[in-house]
């Protein structure tokens, strides 16, 4: 159950006595506040723009100030802050997101303006008249009707201190959303971002489809699913940990540039860069190759960043970082060996990187690697991931840690593949797609059998994707891209929580959400 607040349940049984309407139905809102201050900028007298006879405005107080028998409202709405008008130093003034709502006894009627006395911070107000200015010059709706449309029950907080707890701000996004003018501005530009990419391949004949969310086999990525139950079917499914091996599909289809922004589920720890729920752009574009896919994700990514920032240099969490193409691309031995000093030559021998590393960590254990790809993952998270602040891609991954990547016609034990690393951050994964369903399905054989062992991330065998393979894929490049991530680093934000409206979080304490078997017991 919830505890409401026990002096605005009492004022709420005092309006209702009075005979007030607390939460009505049936408003009309003419305009925004942004289009009322785009509309009146440089206009003295706003009576002497036609078409705004009767305006209608509604929104949430943030302010209100009474003066004896007339009142001052402020009232926040939908509409973005836009620079539309400049100060007395002709400098540019953000106006918008708000409005002043001017209002007399006189005008409401003595019976209204004893109810509207009562408002609290919060409370949604419609409000209807025309457009004036202030003594002091501020753009404001002088109103002939003003009715509560919405009546807070729970009190805000106080909105000088407003809500800086992270935690809080993501539990309680509703009020961070009302109180934090900054939060409102990230996930604008989060929606303004999401459409630029769209935009982006649309543009460039790529087709935006759905792929299934919940799977008989969890493919596309190592990573442990979550795990549902069809009761139907009598059928365990698992939420989709990447959409790849559905898009691949597609390609052999007869869709050759495919791409679809989607969520995925991954069972693994959360931290300030991950969420078990997450949004990925994943895209494939047949008859290219990875290197095809560097050039697409710098541009990609520049525009963006342009479209965001007014330069290639972006500070983030106190360092520049700097997008100005071309992007340096380096191999991942060449970058361990530049990190290590271990010679090129002994990363392609395990046990000389074992020995290398036991006299670097004399207490190491047991749990080591012992392949050479394996000891190139560990070596590049320990020793080279977190150094690369511009963005990089990182290529020449071996075979044996991209099972789904194509191999390099120059070397086999490498594929085709690249990483883009900014910030420290893997912002995205690609490759030439292996295509030769033999090789597919012997990847897929030895990932199975390192799952039996117990390794829960390793992939699960496919058989039916090797059968859409054995129909022929054209050659076939694909990528994946972390949008919330990649969110983070345009907006300058340091958790993945202030960048994803309904984060994962612990059961708040004392607060747990009550099951409706709990609701029924209780009252019985």
């Amino acid at each position: 159950m919830y505890d409401f607040d026990e002096k605005f349940l009492a004022k709420r049984a005092e309006l209702e006595a009075a005979g007030a309407k607390l939460w009505p139905n049936g408003f009309e809102v003419t305009h925004t506040s942004t289009q009322l201050h785009a509309a009146f900028v440089g206009v003295e007298d706003p009576a002497t723009v036609e078409g705004f006879a009767k305006v209608s405005v509604g929104g949430r107080v943030l302010f209100r100030n009474r003066m004896g028998k007339a009142m001052f409202l402020r009232l926040q709405d939908r509409g973005e802050p836009t620079v539309s008008d400049v100060d007395a130093e002709g400098a540019p003034v953000q106006r918008g997101g708000a409005l002043q709502v001017y209002f007399r006894r006189d005008d409401v009627g003595e019976e209204a303006f004893e109810l509207l006395k009562r408002l609290d911070i919060g409370d949604f107000v419609w409000a209807q008249g025309s457009m004036m200015r202030t003594r002091t010059g501020e753009l404001s709706l002088h109103a002939s009707d003003v009715q509560l449309a919405s009546k807070v029950l729970t009190p805000f907080p106080d909105r000088w201190n407003s809500v800086t707890d992270v935690q809080t701000r993501a539990r309680q996004r509703y009020v961070d959303l009302f109180m934090n003018g900054d939060t409102r501005e990230v996930f604008r530009r989060r929606s303004r971002i999401v459409r630029a990419i769209r935009d982006f391949f649309h543009e460039r004949e790529f087709l935006e489809v759905e792929t299934p969310m919940m799977q008989a086999i969890p493919g596309g990525a190592a990573a442990r699913p979550f795990v549902t139950h069809h009761n139907a079917l009598d059928l365990d499914l698992y939420l989709r940990i990447a959409p790849e091996l559905y898009l691949k599909r597609l390609v052999v289809g007869g869709f050759e540039r495919v791409f679809e922004l989607n969520r995925n589920f991954r069972n693994e720890g959360v931290s300030l860069k991950h969420n078990p729920e997450f949004t990925m752009l994943e895209f494939y574009q047949a008859w290219s190759t990875y290197e095809d896919l560097m050039t697409l994700t710098e541009e990609l990514v520049t525009g963006l960043v342009a479209q965001v920032h007014d330069t290639t240099v972006v500070p983030f969490d106190g360092r520049d970082i700097d997008y100005a193409r071309p992007w340096r691309r380096a191999t991942m031995d060449a970058l361990i060996a530049e990190a290590t000093d271990i010679p090129l030559a002994d990363l392609l021998d395990a046990d000389a990187i074992e020995a290398w590393y036991r006299a670097s960590h004399p207490t190491a254990g047991d749990k080591l690697p012992k392949t050479v790809g394996k000891w190139w993952e560990h070596l590049f998270d320990e020793y080279v991931e977190h150094t690369l602040v511009n963005p990089t891609f990182v290529t020449g991954f071996p075979a044996e840690i991209s099972p789904l990547a194509r191999r390099s016609d120059a070397d086999p034990f490498r594929t085709d593949r690249f990483e883009l690393i900014v910030n420290g951050w893997e912002i995205a994964n690609a490759f030439s797609e292996l295509n030769d369903p033999v090789d597919q399905a012997e990847r897929f054989a030895e990932q199975a059998r390192a799952r039996t062992a117990g390794d829960e991330e390793s992939m699960y065998f496919d058989a039916d994707y090797i059968r859409a393979l054995s129909y022929a894929m054209p050659p076939t490049a694909g990528e994946g891209i972390g949008i919330d991530r990649l969110v983070m680093l345009l907006t300058g934000r340091t958790s993945i929580r202030e960048v994803i409206l309904f984060p994962a979080l612990r059961p708040e304490e004392g607060r747990a959400n009550v099951s409706s078997e709990a609701i029924e017991g209780a009252s019985e």
